[in-house]
């Protein structure tokens, strides 16, 4: 039996004008995850990531943390939505960065409807295959690590992790935007394989950041 153990990457640039970078809380959310991993002893037998920067950031500070490096496999089909291209299914023009809370909330209503109609099929956004095509390119790229008794661990993003869950527990294709909207930044997400077939084992998971020193590392964006 093996395990994929998903992690989402750390917290980005939401709101600049490059989002596909670690913010420094980011940054010390993975460094925090590695350190976790370290003092439980835990050694994977393969590493993947998404070929984004920010998925290339959280495996090098979670690498940091859990002072082990590891020849990482890069796949697209890790790689996020285009949440701007999304957008625009919804919403004509350009839209301004979300710095205050009310345009922050503005952003993830026009996200989420976005996401619900490509889910559904209703709309292809501009760059983006069908969601059905995304998903199985997710699958895909999780395929290639579901070896029988190897740990494996996967930084990838919330569309991703989401599809995948939402896939392993049979839900409709749509139910992976709730749970892509509520993980949280370096959470943990375990799959087991098993014979060839994938079950939940958890989900959304933050036992690194328990307890009163990490008040205020938590974040979704």
């Amino acid at each position: 039996m093996g395990t994929l153990v998903l992690v989402r990457h750390g917290q980005a640039s939401f709101g600049s004008d490059d989002y596909d970078r670690l913010s420094e809380l980011g940054h010390r959310q993975c460094v925090r995850l590695g350190e976790w991993f370290r003092g439980r002893g835990m050694r994977f037998d393969a590493v993947l990531r998404g070929t984004l920067r920010r998925h290339e950031q959280s495996l090098a500070a979670l690498e940091e943390g859990l002072g082990t490096a590891h020849a990482a496999q890069a796949l697209p089909g890790l790689d996020e939505y285009d949440s701007v291209a999304v957008i625009r299914t919804v919403h004509e023009g350009p839209l301004a960065p979300a710095r205050t809370p009310e345009e922050v909330r503005g952003h993830f209503r026009l996200l989420r409807d976005g996401l619900r109609r490509w889910a559904r099929g209703e709309v292809l956004p501009q760059g983006l295959p069908p969601y059905a095509a995304f998903a199985d390119a997710v699958d895909a790229a999780l395929a290639t690590a579901a070896e029988t008794d190897a740990y494996v661990l996967v930084v990838s993003s919330g569309g991703p992790i989401c599809t995948a869950v939402a896939r392993t527990v049979g839900a409709p294709p749509e139910a992976f935007v709730e749970l892509n909207l509520r993980l949280r930044n370096s959470a943990l997400t375990e799959l087991v394989v098993s014979r060839g077939r994938r079950a939940l084992h958890t989900f959304n998971h933050l036992p690194h950041l328990d307890g009163p020193p990490y008040d205020g590392w938590i974040t979704y964006a």
